[in-house]
C-alpha cells in the first residue's frame, strides 16, 4: 500500500478525506499550519487534531509554528480577499513543507485536506500542489473533497465526535 502525507490544518477537515482515503494509502497527517492566528486558536486546533489522531490511530507529524515566515511570505497581501492571492502564497508555502517532508520520509505522494472548505478553490490547491510535486520530486494527489457532500458530511462527522468547529479559515486577515 502507498504512503501518503496528508496535510491538514483542523480535525473537521480531516475526516471526510481520512475515510475517503484510508483504503488506498498507508496515511500520516501532517500539522503544518503557520497562518493560523491567534496562537490560543493554533493550539485548539492542534489538541483537536492530536485527539483524533490518537483515537484513530493514525500518525501525526506536527512541524514548528513559524508565524514569522508566514507574515513575511503574506507582506503587502494584507488587503486581499479570501481565496485571493495571500490564499495562493499560504497554499504554496504549506505545502512545499509537506512535499519536502514527503520527499524526506520517503512517502509515496502527499495531499491536502484543504480543498474540503467551500472557502477554498480546489483548482488552485491542486495547481499549486502539482508543481511543488514536480519541484520537490514527489507526486501529488490531486482532490476535491467537498464533492460529493463532502462539507456537508465533515460538519456532521465533527458534530459527532464533539470536536471544536472554527469559523474561519485561521488567517488573522480572514478573520475579519
Amino acid at each position: 500500500m502507498n504512503k501518503l502525507l496528508l496535510h491538514t490544518c483542523c480535525a473537521p477537515c480531516i475526516t471526510v478525506p481520512l475515510e475517503r482515503l484510508q483504503s488506498e494509502f498507508e496515511i500520516t497527517g501532517f500539522f503544518y499550519n503557520p497562518n493560523i492566528h491567534p496562537e490560543q486558536e493554533y493550539k485548539k486546533r492542534l489538541h483537536e487534531i492530536k485527539r483524533w489522531t490518537q483515537q484513530t490511530g493514525i500518525p501525526l507529524i506536527v512541524q514548528n509554528y513559524e508565524t514569522s515566515r508566514w507574515f513575511e511570505l503574506v507582506k503587502g497581501l494584507e488587503d486581499e480577499p479570501e481565496g485571493g492571492k495571500r490564499c495562493d502564497v499560504c497554499f504554496r508555502m504549506r505545502l512545499e513543507q509537506t512535499a519536502a517532508l514527503a520527499k524526506q520520509k520517503g512517502f509515496d505522494c502527499f495531499t491536502t485536506t484543504l480543498s474540503i472548505s467551500p472557502h477554498k478553490n480546489a483548482t488552485a490547491i491542486n495547481l499549486v500542489g502539482n508543481e511543488v510535486g514536480k519541484k520537490f520530486g514527489v507526486q501529488f494527489f490531486e482532490a476535491n473533497f467537498k464533492k460529493k457532500d463532502g462539507f456537508k458530511q465533515s460538519v456532521e462527522l465533527s458534530k459527532n465526535y464533539g470536536f471544536y468547529r472554527q469559523d474561519y479559515c485561521g488567517c488573522i486577515y480572514s478573520r475579519r
